[in-house]
């Protein structure tokens, strides 16, 4: 209990820290960011501890807005999810959505498994859902390690498509053009993030039956 203590108690210490040096640094850095929120980005990115958004990308507090969930999934039915990305795409109006995976995520690895787990069997069901979707790439693949990063990036691509087809973002398409929404998989081996070059700002490449019809502009 006393260990558990102490380490509770240096989070507090090192936050203490960290003021002291931000304010060495900018004096006016807290309340300028108290002012105003205006990130550019919205990140959806995976829950695991190794992958925090603002220090793999370098960016500050208030750069990036984010949302992380087991294994950055974007499934139509999760409130939490859409919350934040109606939140981001129409009131801050960030300019890109990035949805970022990373090689070794243990939600898409239990999902290449039959095991049971508990509740999350429920949420990987729909990793395994991309895994059927892709089965015949996936299973030509005869390292394990290969196929598993295999479907760490599938799964983003699929992400990302499943973001294009909400009507938050195709909504958001049709009034500004943007946001632009991209998948990446960061490599915690090596801490580079790969760009798997989806990248799309309307719904061009999507299937007819997942655009919706186009609203028509207010005149009066």
């Amino acid at each position: 209990m006393a260990d558990a203590l102490k380490s509770h108690q240096q989070l507090l210490l090192q936050n203490k820290a960290w003021v002291e040096q931000k304010n060495n640094e900018d004096k006016g850095f807290f309340k300028r960011l108290s002012l105003i929120q205006k990130p550019e980005f919205l990140w959806i990115g995976c829950s695991d501890s190794r992958v925090p958004a603002n220090q793999i990308t370098g960016t500050q507090p208030g750069e990036v807005f984010v949302h992380r969930n087991i294994a950055n999934m974007v499934i139509h039915t999760d409130m939490s999810m859409l919350s934040v990305l109606d939140y981001a795409v129409n009131v801050l109006e960030v300019k890109h959505v990035v949805i970022c995976g990373h090689y070794g995520c243990g939600g898409v690895l239990a999902a290449m498994t039959n095991n049971q787990i508990g509740l999350i069997d429920n949420w990987i069901r729909h990793i395994k859902d991309v895994y059927r979707m892709h089965q015949d790439e996936l299973e030509a693949i005869d390292n394990m390690k290969a196929r598993q990063d295999r479907l760490v990036e599938l799964n983003v691509i699929e992400q990302a498509y499943d973001l294009g087809k909400t009507s938050i973002i195709q909504n958001a398409w049709q009034k500004r053009g943007a946001p632009h929404v991209h998948g990446w998989v960061y490599d915690i081996a090596n801490g580079l993030i790969k760009d798997l070059e989806v990248s799309m700002n309307s719904d061009e490449d999507m299937p007819e039956v997942f655009k919706f019809e186009k609203t028509k502009p207010n005149l009066k």
